[in-house]
């Protein structure tokens, strides 16, 4: 079966989320404050200034921000998703920043694809945020993008943590919500009004915005992100360590990361090459 073909008959089984429907969305809601948070974020975790000259291969692309993040950078940026429509959000963002641009390039393509990866060639940088858990084999992802990079390149990825029960629980809500339209109006029913009283609270007990404080971390929109979690097929989880050791192992060492205890992604970065003990 076709990429096309596969990527339809998934959405018609309830086995995937239509992601790009979502982005699609929040691209109405990108202004120049969304994405300078892109941009610090990004120069954060990777602790750099620029990216002038380096390749950055952003797999499972979105809604491009992070692609745009990365061009802004100064970096050589190729982009790709499955959804067709994560691949026409990006193809928005070149147009309206970057038209015609030779240092930015755009794909449809699987993160599973073996033969499409190897075709693009080897990266400084391989990023890939909250991306590879959703592909039905989330290792097999990993290891694939461990391959797209170069010697002495970084690899940054966002998995989503290892909660036991807790995550068994959060996939027969992603299972109801992708099942039926019927399903999926008592899921966001149910637990976007729980998100935002829970936020609420959270604001009042912490004294400051919450819902500021997810935008200014990454630029995102939090309403989007709900939607996004409790749609998200397919899913997979991994614990801290095990992400670790999973790259370690494939002759990589952590330099930099974020851990969470709850809810949501673990980050990482890692170094490829001599840095790797």
């Amino acid at each position: 079966m076709s990429e096309p073909s596969r990527f339809e008959a998934e959405i018609r089984a309830g086995q995937r989320f239509e992601f790009g429907r979502n982005w699609a969305s929040f691209l109405e809601h990108l202004n120049e404050d969304r994405i300078q948070r892109a941009v610090g974020s990004l120069r954060s975790m990777l602790q750099v200034d620029r990216l002038d000259g380096r390749r950055f291969l952003d797999i499972g692309c979105g809604s491009g921000l992070f692609s745009l993040a990365a061009r802004r950078l100064g970096a050589r940026v190729v982009s790709f998703d499955f959804d067709p429509q994560s691949v026409a959000c990006a193809e928005e963002l070149r147009r309206r920043e970057f038209p015609d641009d030779p240092d930015w390039v755009i794909h449809r393509g699987s993160a599973l694809d073996e033969a499409f990866l190897a075709s693009l060639g080897e990266f400084d940088v391989v990023y890939s945020w909250g991306v590879l858990h959703h592909t039905g084999r989330m290792w097999t992802g990993v290891d694939l993008a461990c391959r797209r990079v170069a010697g002495q390149g970084t690899l940054f990825i966002a998995l989503y943590n290892d909660q036991g029960w807790l995550s068994r629980f959060w996939l027969r809500v992603k299972q109801a919500y992708c099942a039926h339209p019927v399903l999926r109006g008592l899921v966001l029913a149910t637990f976007v009004p729980y998100f935002a009283l829970r936020t609420t609270l959270k604001s009042l007990l912490r004294g400051r915005n919450e819902f500021a404080a997810y935008f200014e971390e990454r630029g995102m929109s939090i309403t989007h992100d709900w939607v996004d979690w409790l749609g998200g097929l397919p899913f997979e989880v991994a614990g801290f360590d095990e992400t670790v050791r999973f790259c370690e192992s494939r002759g990589f060492a952590l330099v930099n990361s974020r851990s969470t205890k709850r809810l949501g992604c673990n980050e990482f970065v890692f170094r490829r090459g001599s840095a790797a003990g």
